[in-house]
Order: C-alpha cells, then sequence, then structure tokens
C-alpha cells in the first residue's frame, strides 16, 4: 500500500507535506493512488472487474461544475474531467469520463454481484494539499434509474464552443471507518471476499440496496449565513440576479417562478397572478405527488422577494402576508435574493406553517447546477421581461 497505515475515518482530515508542490499530496501514501488530479485509480481501467479501487476528490470550488455533497442525504454529485471545449467526452487525461460509463453499467447489470471497484470521496480543506475523507460510495441512489444517475450533458466555452461533460451521481454509504486492512485486500483484487468488507457495501453489491450516511441537521432554522453565499462566485451569481430585476418586480415573480421549477420540477401548471390583484400571491399553481393516473395536485402560492443581498432579510411581515393568504391545503413558496430574518424563521418553523423556503444560497446552487457557468446564467436571466 506504499507505505499506508492508517484508517479512512469520515471527516478525519489527512495531511500532507509542506513543501509547497506536488509531493504534499498525501493520497499516494495514504491509499496508493497516483499523485495529482481528481479521478485516480487503482487497476484496469478497461474493465469492470479488473478495477480494484476508484479516487475521486473534489475542490468543491469550481463554478462552473459544481460537485456537491448533501450531508442530509448522503447524495454526491460528482462532475466528469472533460470541462474545456476541443475534446470528445471520452478524451480526458486521466480516463476518468471513461471509467464512469462502465460504473453506472455495472451498477444496473444484475450478473455484477461478485466483482465491483471500491469508489471512496475526499474533498479538499483549502490548506496546502490536505484532504478531508467524505466516505465510501457506490454509483446511483435509490430514487433513481438508468436514464437518470449518469448524464451527459451539454456546456459552452468562453468562445461559445459546445462540448460534454457527465454528470454523475452516487451515494455515500454508511461507513464510518474503513480499515487498511480492508483496502489492502481491495488492492490485490479481493474486494467482496475480504473478511473486513463493510456489511453496506457487500449488501449493496450483492442486492443493490442503498444504506446511505444520511446526517440530518440538528436545527431546523438556518443563519443567514447559511441562507447566503459562501464564496466570491456565488455572490456574483445572487448580485446578477438582483441586478437584472431590483427595477422590475414582475420580472422577478417570473423569474422566481421559474426558480422554484428548478427546485421542484413537479410544478404542474402554474401562472403569475396580476400585478395589481395578487393578494399576497405572486404566482399560483398546482404541484404534482406521484406519477400519471396515481398523482394527486395540490395546490399552491408562491411570492417573490427582489431583495439587495447586502442588505434586509425577509422579515415576519412578508411571512405573514403569504401565510394569511393560503387557502386550506395549500402551502406557499418563498423565493428572495435575501434571507429570512431569524424571528421570521423561527415563527415559520415553530408554528409548522407549509412553506417552503428557497433563500439566496438556495438561488445560487439551483442555477449552478440546472443552468451552468456566470455567463449562461446572465444569458438565462435576460429572457425575462
Amino acid at each position: 500500500m506504499d507505505g499506508g497505515t492508517q484508517d479512512l475515518v469520515v471527516d478525519r482530515i489527512y495531511h500532507g507535506s509542506r513543501q509547497g508542490n506536488a509531493a504534499d499530496d498525501p493520497l499516494p501514501a495514504l491509499i496508493g493512488v497516483s499523485g495529482g488530479g481528481g479521478f485516480r485509480y487503482i487497476g484496469d481501467r478497461t474493465a469492470l472487474d479488473r478495477l480494484h479501487l476508484i479516487a475521486l476528490k473534489s475542490n468543491f470550488n469550481d463554478p462552473d461544475w459544481p460537485d456537491r455533497l448533501d450531508h442530509e442525504t448522503g447524495r454526491f454529485t460528482y462532475y466528469g474531467d472533460n470541462k474545456k471545449p476541443g475534446k470528445q467526452i471520452l478524451d480526458t487525461p486521466r480516463g476518468g469520463n471513461r471509467i464512469l460509463p462502465h460504473l453506472f453499467a455495472g451498477r444496473h447489470d444484475p450478473a455484477v454481484t461478485n466483482r465491483f471497484p471500491v469508489i471512496l470521496l475526499f474533498g479538499w480543506t483549502g490548506e496546502y494539499r490536505d484532504v478531508r475523507f467524505l466516505g465510501l460510495a457506490v454509483p446511483g441512489a435509490p430514487s433513481l434509474g438508468p436514464d437518470d444517475d449518469l448524464v451527459a450533458i451539454w456546456r459552452t466555452g468562453g468562445k461559445n464552443e459546445r462540448f460534454q461533460n457527465y454528470k454523475a451521481e452516487f451515494t455515500v454509504l454508511d461507513v464510518s471507518v474503513i480499515s487498511q486492512d480492508w483496502l489492502t485486500d481491495v488492492c490485490n483484487g479481493d474486494a467482496a471476499t475480504s473478511m473486513h468488507a463493510p456489511r453496506p457495501w457487500l449488501e449493496w453489491l450483492e442486492s443493490r440496496k442503498y444504506q446511505p450516511l444520511a446526517a440530518p441537521h440538528s436545527l431546523e432554522t438556518r443563519t443567514r449565513e447559511q441562507q447566503m453565499p459562501d464564496n466570491k462566485d456565488g455572490t456574483t451569481i445572487l448580485e446578477a440576479v438582483h441586478d437584472r430585476f431590483k427595477e422590475n418586480s414582475h420580472g422577478f415573480e417570473a423569474c422566481a417562478l421559474e426558480i422554484a421549477r428548478l427546485m421542484m420540477p413537479d410544478i404542474a401548471d402554474a401562472e403569475l397572478t396580476r400585478p395589481w390583484r395578487d393578494g399576497g400571491r405572486d404566482a399560483v399553481g398546482e404541484y404534482r405527488i406521484g406519477i400519471e393516473k396515481s398523482s394527486i395536485l395540490v395546490e399552491f402560492a408562491l411570492e417573490a422577494k427582489c431583495y439587495d443581498p447586502a442588505g434586509k432579510g425577509v422579515g415576519v411581515k412578508e411571512l405573514s402576508r403569504l401565510i394569511s393568504r393560503l387557502r386550506h391545503r395549500q402551502f406557499g413558496i418563498l423565493v428572495t435574493t435575501s434571507y429570512l430574518a431569524s424571528q421570521a424563521y423561527s415563527e415559520l418553523k415553530e408554528d409548522g406553517h407549509p412553506v417552503v423556503m428557497i433563500c439566496g444560497a438556495d438561488i445560487v446552487q439551483l442555477l449552478r447546477e440546472k443552468i451552468g457557468s456566470v455567463g449562461q446564467i446572465k444569458k438565462w436571466l435576460a429572457g425575462f421581461e
């Protein structure tokens, strides 16, 4: 294992050296993979049964390719390594985009039950090349089918060159510690037969049963900081939304409805209310629960607040206005480029009002994931009158 002696513990930080170069990378000594890059592996990448281990490392700081780990559900969204125009989707330096189709084909192949590569997730800490171990992952998720877990998406480069990359969905399993004994067996091709193999991974391998490492937040309310972007790129996106609509409230209402659709794609019919007759509701519509003839429609009302991200948040008065307009069996959606003030947020949760809150950080995340780069987002925003 090239000197690896430590177990891997979820959320533990593993330090490298401090030379200021590639030698600082701790992963080669820790798990025996090569240095550098976000996609590394041990074994033969052309054959799933001869591919032993994959290490995925994300910096989580690329605004155009927003890898994301949802701690509440254990879902990990990972973008492939074809991130610049001029190459085909499989033509990547480390071959990561050639491996991804093998992984997800294997996930849906009922014959693949005795051998599968171990996938380890790591995140950059921001210090030198130190990494945080994020967990043991498997491709897909319980709610995703073969058309949903690995998708080729289009992006446009700075000179309007179109190119494709993969968006892959993984699930982090409920395994808190990966022993070095198992990693040694993994690298020898004995992952599934090892006495050290974690039970959740074996159960997934045998029956595709997912046991996600789900960690719900202990606090139901979010602070102002948690509701707003935590980096410069996110702030730039949110400011672009506010600048586009700060003098056009009706345009923001149309945009807010589409943002709600990005978060809740099962919104069915919806329409904006007339500006002079909104009654505290900027849009009304129906949300579909279930599928086809088994589904039901639940009515909702939407309120949009295009507030300065650097200014005040949405207070009790504005929230109460929306809640008071909700009819029996309706729920509300509040979309704001700002945040929900602490008192209003507390009252919302304590009283159990059925209101979906889409704040500044949510808007940024949705636009990054569903629309794309800052340039693509600005073009999308320009489409609203």
